[in-house]
């Protein structure tokens, strides 16, 4: 092997070759006496360390001082936020015993069994708070909060003891429970005490704040409701005393709380439970408040309820506000701190960087003629020295460039190996003879891989033939696509799917084959198979040739190396015409179970056909005489196009309809096609469908037919329905007539003639001289008798049909009702001025009679309230009494008469009856009245 110029002038030249030790220089008269410092025995490695080892000694340590400070400020707001989780327990225990409070004062007042339980039910849910806090406090090691949720506990217990003897009054329970709910806040009063920054601070007087103001508003409920459960006439004096404390906690909740929950809190405080709170409040605060004004009972106990949960509301979210206070507290500290140590190892690691890189490049050269060496002891002959330095190492480097050319020679051979390999000239083999040693074996396993290589390849083409025959044969649509919006590949299921040439499908962009409306999310799911994300079962409409539309399901799995994205579709156009006409058929179905009208589910089915078939449709029944009544429509095109066209597809249709009555089969007759609706073997009607635009699609005969066979029995049902409804209201309107006419008969018959013979008796008894004889006698005792049969008479004919419903209208017949009712009755009347129907007076008069009636003979009411108003197109009638309660319309009892007089003009009628507790009958009649018309 040639050397080089430099390396024979390297060999003759001042240098020796490496490896031999360079000769000692004689020490000059001036250093012989001085000894070598210390520093110069170091080497220069060690010399650069030990100048960066101080700067970086003293950032250590200002680090580690700065990371006690931030972790002792993580650990105090680690800790605040853990005893804000301990007084959230608590707050939960302090609600459980002002729930347990109002339900124990409730059972005293009003002792029953449902106010019982409801008191068990509320001391079983503090148990379980208490429980779920103490184990909550057990975590927080700065006071003794278990000990005082334990002597809490023992307090309550005690408490509930002499409740349960009842020798407590009602103020005297509520105030035994005060004390306790006093300890359970000045406890999360001492807990959120910490307050280790502003917020925390602020968030926590909010917290506390609006927990007194809802204690202070449970107190006043408490004590209101010994007020209202006293009698009317014992009720004390009371002074608004809680509602100043509760609007100086609110003042400071506002004060200190978020813009949001100071906005919920005006808005409560504005809701209709607060209104009634407040009026009650005005209402109390008079000089001398007046019994009317003051509230029921219960509704002071519902309103303030109602309002006191809204507040509890609200300190749910304070409490989450402090939570979060309290956490981004907390985070913020180790955030902080992590930032300042990152910062500070940082730096560090910049420094440290900077004098490695200082050291290297002063031992580097030294490092590679050391590594140079060892690389050529292990036979490496690849390692290239770039020093050129003009010392020893300089030689070594010299040797290891003349090794190159060597390396670049087997470069050649393995890079013409490689060429064949892409040029599939798999038979090609290295030149082995012109190397030797270590090269011409290495030179030897490559051809061996080539042999190895080729042999593979032979079995990936077959698999490639195989794997064509599958795509080509395949029945579904099977495609490889790039990220460039082309397809690359498409089976021949494409191509008789879409009815496009392969050329067509490879030629344009993809998103052209798509439906407008689905284009906008295919390009959105084409953006996440090019991020790398698989797509399953996404669902588009595509565009035949012939300008139909398919929908075809898609998976596909990107492979974002290669810019390629392998696809397989199916064609699921069929099964999602199946799936939409069963639902249109279960939506029909629905809607006639719930006994909707007629007129509706006709109006229903004609919509309904209209979507699956994209056209006009109508819903037309068949009469006896040959014509036909539409029942429902439905347009599916613009109306200009609709009025445009109309004649045209009215002639289709009837023709359509005349064929398909022949064949009792579906027909189409140009752009309309009728099928028939059979029922019973009966010719019902027909279902029309047309399209103004155009010709139908081929199978809409079909189509039609196999909808309209699957509603027959659903028309069928809604026909019997509405026939039956009709039925009703003309019996009930018939037996209205003739109570009328027999009221008017008795009136116009009976009654004239027995006043007839009073005044003929009248004239008797003033023709006969001696009042005291036996004759004048007898006539008085008759006269009498004809007075009570006349009044006997006047009440058969008022119980038929009273003359004031049909002179005065309903709210004189009601007032006229109350006025006779041997039970007194409130009435609060909101009728309008003009009458009503007389369908509605009659049935709403009848309900009022019957259960006026029934409060007196059965329920052994002592009040009875009558509702009546008109609301939202509907008579709405509400009456309640006080009575025994217990009734049950499945009984036999009168009240099955009322429900079908009702329901037979359109109504409903709901009867609440718990025993004990009263009847409550709600009748609602809809002005418009029940659909005769099929």
């Amino acid at each position: 092997m040639r050397r080089s110029p430099r390396a024979e002038r390297l060999s003759h030249g001042r240098r020796p070759p490496f490896g031999r030790q360079r000769p000692t220089a004689a020490k000059s008269p001036s250093r012989r006496g001085n000894r070598t410092p210390f520093l110069a025995r170091l080497r220069v490695g060690r010399k650069l360390m030990l100048l960066v080892l101080l700067p970086v000694t003293g950032m250590l340590a200002f680090t580690a001082f700065s990371a006690i400070a931030q972790g002792q400020e993580a650990r105090t707001l680690g800790r605040f936020r853990t005893a804000t989780e301990v007084s959230f327990a608590t707050t939960e225990v302090s609600d459980a015993v002002a729930r347990e409070r109002i339900a124990a004062v409730l059972a005293r007042l009003r002792p029953g069994p449902v106010t019982l339980a409801e008191r068990s039910t509320a001391e079983r849910a503090t148990d379980r708070t208490l429980g779920r806090a103490t184990d909550r406090a057990a975590s927080w090691p700065q006071s003794d909060i278990v000990g005082k949720l334990d002597a809490l506990g023992r307090q309550l217990h005690a408490t509930r003891v002499q409740t349960g003897t009842g020798s407590l009054t009602a103020a005297t329970i509520a105030q035994q429970y005060q004390t306790t709910e006093e300890d359970l806040l000045d406890t999360v009063a001492a807990l959120e005490a910490g307050r280790p920054t502003r917020a925390a601070g602020r968030a926590a007087d909010a917290h506390i704040a609006l927990l007194k103001a809802i204690e202070a508003a449970e107190r006043e409920r408490a004590e209101l409701a010994v007020l209202l459960a006293a009698p009317a006439g014992r009720r004390p004096t009371v002074a608004v005393r809680w509602s100043a404390l509760e609007e100086a906690q609110l003042r400071e909740f506002r004060q200190n709380t978020s813009d949001r929950l100071r906005a919920e809190l005006y808005a409560t405080q504005f809701e209709a439970p607060g209104r009634a709170v407040r009026k009650v409040r005005d209402t109390l605060a008079e000089s001398d408040p007046r019994a009317a004004h003051w509230p029921s009972y219960d509704r002071w106990l519902a309103d303030s309820k109602a309002r006191i949960e809204s507040l509890r509301g609200i300190q749910d979210q304070a409490a989450r506000e402090l939570a979060v206070t309290a956490a981004h507290d907390l985070d913020s500290a180790r955030t902080r701190a992590v930032r300042d140590l990152v910062g500070s190892l940082t730096v560090l690691g910049v420094v440290t960087v900077l004098a490695l890189a200082l050291r290297r490049s002063i031992t580097r050269p030294l490092s590679e003629v050391s590594a140079g060496a060892r690389a050529l002891s292990d036979g490496d002959l690849s390692y290239d020295i770039r020093y050129a330095g003009r010392d020893e190492l300089g030689d070594v480097a010299d040797t290891f460039r003349e090794l190159r050319v060597t390396t670049e020679r087997l470069a050649a051979e393995i890079r013409s190996m490689n060429a064949a390999i892409d040029d599939n000239r798999l038979g090609h083999r290295a030149d082995v003879a012109s190397f030797d040693g270590t090269w011409a074996q290495l030179l030897g396993g490559m051809n061996g891989t080539m042999a190895s290589f080729a042999a593979a390849h032979g079995r990936r083409r077959k698999a490639e033939h195989e794997l064509e025959g599958i795509f080509n044969l395949s029945l579904d649509l099977l495609c490889i696509s790039g990220v460039d919006g082309y397809f690359k590949r498409v089976n021949p299921a494409f191509e008789r799917t879409l009815g496009y040439p392969a050329e067509t499908l490879l030629a344009r962009p993809y998103i052209d084959f798509v439906h407008e409306e689905d284009r906008a999310g295919t390009l959105s799911a084409l953006e996440r198979l090019a991020s790398g994300v698989e797509l399953a079962e996404f669902e588009n409409r595509c565009l035949r040739e012939d300008g139909t539309e398919c929908w075809l399901q898609w998976s596909a799995r990107p492979v974002p190396e290669e810019g390629l994205i392998y696809a397989a579709a199916r064609d699921v156009t069929e099964s999602r015409r199946t799936a939409r006409e069963q639902a249109a058929l279960r939506r029909v179905a629905t809607l006639v179970a719930h006994g909707a009208p007629p007129s509706e589910v006709f109006a229903t089915v004609a919509q309904e056909v209209g979507q699956l078939l994209n056209t006009t449709a109508a819903v037309l029944r068949h009469e006896p005489d040959g014509s036909r009544t539409v029942l429902g429509t439905a347009q599916g095109f613009p109306e200009e196009v609709e009025r445009r066209t109309r004649q045209a597809r009215r002639e289709a249709g009837r023709r359509a309809m005349q064929e398909a009555a022949r064949t009792r089969r579906a027909a189409g007759v140009g752009r309309s096609v009728a099928a028939p609706i059979v029922v019973e073997d009966r010719l019902w009607g027909f279902v029309v469908a047309a399209s103004p635009l155009g010709p139908l699609p081929d199978g809409t005969e079909s189509r039609l037919g196999d909808f309209t066979e699957l509603v027959a029995t659903a028309i069928a049902n809604a026909d019997s329905r509405a026939q039956l409804t009709a039925s009703r209201a003309r019996v009930v309107a018939a037996g209205d007539a003739s109570r009328r006419r027999i009221e008017r008969d008795l009136h116009d018959g009976v009654q004239q003639r027995l006043v007839a013979l009073q005044l003929d008796l009248r004239l008797a008894e003033s023709m006969v001289t001696d009042p005291t004889s036996e004759l004048a006698e007898q006539l008085a005792h008759v006269s009498k008798g004809l007075d009570d049969a006349f009044q006997d008479l006047l009440q058969v004919a008022r119980g038929i049909h009273p003359a004031i419903l049909s002179k005065g209208g309903l709210g004189p017949a009601l007032r006229s009702l109350a006025r006779r009712s041997a039970v007194p009755v409130e009435l609060d009347l909101g009728l309008p001025g003009p009458r009503l129907p007389e369908r509605l007076e009659v049935a709403a008069y009848y309900v009022t009679s019957e259960c006026l009636t029934n409060a007196v003979k059965h329920a052994h009411a002592r009040v009875v309230s009558v509702e009546a108003a008109i609301r939202d197109d509907a008579l709405e009638l509400t009456i309640r009494d006080d009575g025994t309660g217990g009734a049950e319309p499945g009984r036999g009892s009168g009240l099955i008469g009322l429900i079908d007089r009702v329901e037979a003009i359109g109504g409903k009628l709901d009867v609440s009856s718990p025993p004990g507790e009263g009847t409550t009958l709600h009748v609602r009649l809809p002005l418009s009245g029940p659909s005769t018309d099929v």
